[in-house]
């Protein structure tokens, strides 16, 4: 048997090719990458802890990663994106609402528009979606999937595939409108009902008087001049950490909620976000939206989200835009028609308090 040296960049190439991607418009390291590689080791992983996927992924990337592309954090990021569109499910492990894994969600598909449809979930062993005369089409956007179809046809073709189809307000789960206060109350009478927290093993904090622009600046660890009620994660022996709710006087944590608390079945950083919103926009300092042109299109806008959103509100970015490379310095960057737009900036504003700013800046 004959053995061949790859140069790292063939190998990267390689590795584009084995995912079902275009080696010449997609790179290892780009969010279509990653996102395939995540969706691959769960496939064979799962059930797994967010941090074993992970691992698997940098362990796979590393050595091609000459310029340091990428780290733990992006590929993190990747993760919680493929599932809170649906890609993955994240769980309480066999009851614990404590330790979280991650599952395969099924085969399915969403009919964004007419003719238009999200392809959704990992089937396991690495086995492909759907057949090849229907992969041949897919489109691959960020971290999505998506088929054109001849929407009398595309029903049926998909259901032959093995897909079951969502309907659109199921996938959605939009949750009711809520005033701000409102969020931060329920939140602050659930500490309310606590017992003493005791000591908590590594305990970081999302700082609210830290930039809004710049979310991982914000979190930091625990400072003796701190008081007040944060959204923070704790460290636990094995897993991801843990996304909670605490009270703190002058630097001691007194009382601390584990997140999820509505829907053990959802993720914990979807309420943990939720509710960072609200503290912002209670603070004055709301989380923000910018507006601008989209590039090489006449009417589009490209809207840029500077602090992670939950999934439900990631979903909708789905369902009305198409995700593209991330403006610098944004977490999220997608491409929506002009059209959408009145109706995107309705609903970040109504139900995460954002304050969008136009095209001339967001310093």
């Amino acid at each position: 048997m004959k053995v061949t040296v790859l140069s790292k960049q063939e190998a990267a190439e390689r590795t584009v090719r084995a995912l079902w991607l275009d080696e010449t418009t997609t790179d290892a390291f780009s969010a279509e990458a990653l996102s395939a590689l995540l969706r691959r080791a769960a496939s064979f992983l799962c059930p797994s802890t967010p941090r074993r996927l992970v691992d698997a992924v940098l362990e796979a990337l590393s050595p091609l990663d000459e310029s340091r592309l990428f780290a733990r954090p992006q590929v993190a990021a990747q993760l919680d994106l493929l599932v809170s569109i649906g890609d993955l499910i994240e769980l309480p492990h066999r009851g614990d609402r404590k330790g979280r894994q991650i599952y395969l969600a099924p085969p399915s598909f969403v009919e964004k528009a007419l003719g238009q449809y999200l392809l959704l979930g990992v089937r396991p062993n690495g086995a492909p979606l759907v057949n090849e005369s229907l992969g041949a089409g897919i489109q691959h956007e960020g971290h999505t999937r998506s088929l054109k179809l001849d929407a009398q046809l595309a029903p049926a073709r998909l259901r032959a595939a093995g897909l079951h189809e969502i309907p659109l307000n199921h996938w959605l789960k939009r949750p009711r409108t809520d005033q701000a206060a409102a969020v931060v109350t329920v939140m602050r009478q659930r500490l309310d009902g606590a017992g003493e927290s005791g000591e908590v093993g590594g305990l970081k904090i999302i700082d609210t008087a830290a930039s809004v622009l710049y979310y991982r600046g914000r979190w930091r660890q625990l400072a003796s001049s701190d008081s007040g009620d944060f959204v923070a994660r704790r460290s636990q022996a094995y897993g991801a950490d843990l996304w909670c709710f605490v009270r703190v006087e002058h630097g001691v944590p007194r009382a601390l909620v584990d997140l999820p608390v509505d829907d053990l079945a959802a993720a914990g950083c979807d309420e943990a976000w939720h509710t960072q919103a609200a503290i912002d926009a209670l603070a004055g300092t709301p989380q923000v939206m910018y507006i601008r042109p989209a590039p090489g299109t006449s009417g589009d806008r490209c809207l840029d989200l500077f602090s992670p959103v939950p999934g439900w509100a990631q979903r909708y970015l789905e369902l009305v835009g198409i995700p593209v490379p991330q403006a610098r310095g944004a977490l999220v960057s997608y491409r929506v028609p002009m059209s959408a737009i009145g109706q995107v900036r309705a609903f970040f504003t109504d139900m995460l308090w954002m304050h969008v700013r136009e095209e001339g800046g967001v310093a």
